[in-house]
């Protein structure tokens, strides 16, 4: 599993602006089965998603298709972790 952490490097204009076609690949995330949770972080500097994949690299080849990564207005970190526990849900 994946945490994907991103920062917002432009104005939250620029940002908003691009929301409606990052939605729709978030949900085309979840549609995959690729994205476990996303949301907005608190205050609203970026946003965190929780995927699943095969690799960093399979990560981020997905991320490349966001429209915020094709903009330039988030830069992304990924990181990689063992889920030693999961709520039953995710089992």
């Amino acid at each position: 599993m994946f945490v994907v952490d991103l920062t917002y490097i432009t104005s939250q204009e620029t940002v908003d602006q691009l929301v409606p076609s990052h939605m729709a690949f978030i949900e085309r995330g979840y549609a995959s089965g690729q994205f476990l949770a996303s949301g907005a972080k608190v205050p609203r500097t970026g946003g965190v998603i929780i995927a699943r994949g095969k690799s960093v690299s399979d990560i981020e080849a997905l991320i490349t298709a966001d429209p915020f990564h094709m903009a330039g207005v988030a830069k992304y970190r990924i990181t990689e972790f063992d889920p030693s526990n999961v709520a039953a849900a995710l089992k």
